[in-house]
């Protein structure tokens, strides 16, 4: 899918990952770091897999995970997948930031303004994926932007023009969700019984994702949080209760020094 240049969309954009038919080739990493001028961040060998990122950081906004599987007897079953940002419907991130560093889209995407971001890091813990991460030669916090500057060019994300095997899928998100409710009861159909979809809900604890992805086993296995939510869901709770402790304590200071008194 293309979005026309020049075009006001009314129709929030996304990705879909399937990861049932992730190879592992490493080509949307390559071409996310082409496109943005992402920097090369270490390439290290882990002794662990051929997951050679580790995860997502202000150096890698897309990441490649393999997952070794035993399998009862002999063999191992590979799990691969291609982790990003999930451009929350409710992005804790957005809402935290105090300079409007990160702002919303025409696309419904979450975009880091790196000439406004003051590096001071509140969106980092706001986001329950532990996607947003400083780099430390400036300070400032970098992330994927869903290729914005193609999206504004009427161009497709780098990553997903380059995936070899469609398995990083872009489009309009109700397209999208349709699709993968096809695709899940084709796997299942098949025999694929851990498949599942994962933040394609639009009553998860952010909202649903403007990426989600179709997973052939839990997400703890992809090292990805089961039931994310966006933390600023419990202030409420959490202020009524500092409020009562405030109430309790101050009750307590004054008993203390009403009986003092006596």
């Amino acid at each position: 899918m293309t979005v026309a240049a020049g075009a006001s969309p009314t129709a929030r954009v996304g990705f879909f990952t399937d990861t049932s038919v992730c190879i592992g080739c490493k080509a949307c990493e390559v071409a996310c770091k082409e496109w943005n001028g992402v920097p090369e961040d270490g390439l290290d060998f882990r002794a662990t897999s051929y997951d050679n990122t580790g995860m997502l950081s202000a150096n890698s906004w897309r990441h490649v995970a393999f997952v070794e599987q035993p399998l009862k007897g002999d063999g191992v079953r590979w799990l691969m997948s291609s982790d990003v940002c999930k451009h929350c419907t409710r992005a804790a991130c957005l809402d935290v930031c105090p300079t409007g560093a990160l702002f919303r889209t025409e696309f419904g995407t979450v975009v880091v303004q790196e000439d406004v971001c003051n590096g001071c890091g509140y969106c980092v813990p706001a986001c329950p994926f532990g996607v947003l991460d400083r780099r430390e030669d400036d300070g400032r916090v970098w992330k994927c932007t869903l290729c914005y500057d193609r999206l504004k060019g009427g161009q497709e994300p780098a990553c997903a023009q380059a995936c070899p095997t469609n398995s990083i899928q872009f489009g309009e998100l109700e397209q999208l969700r349709g699709r993968a409710d096809a695709r899940l009861r084709a796997l299942a159909e098949a025999g694929a019984e851990g498949a599942q979809l994962y933040l394609h809900d639009s009553g998860d604890g952010i909202g649903g994702g403007g990426a989600f992805f179709l997973l052939l086993d839990d997400p703890e296995v992809y090292g990805l949080p089961p039931d994310p939510v966006d933390p600023r869901r419990r202030l409420g709770t959490v202020w009524a209760a500092a409020a009562a402790a405030a109430v309790a304590l101050g009750a307590g200071l004054a008993a203390a020094v009403l009986g003092g008194g006596e």
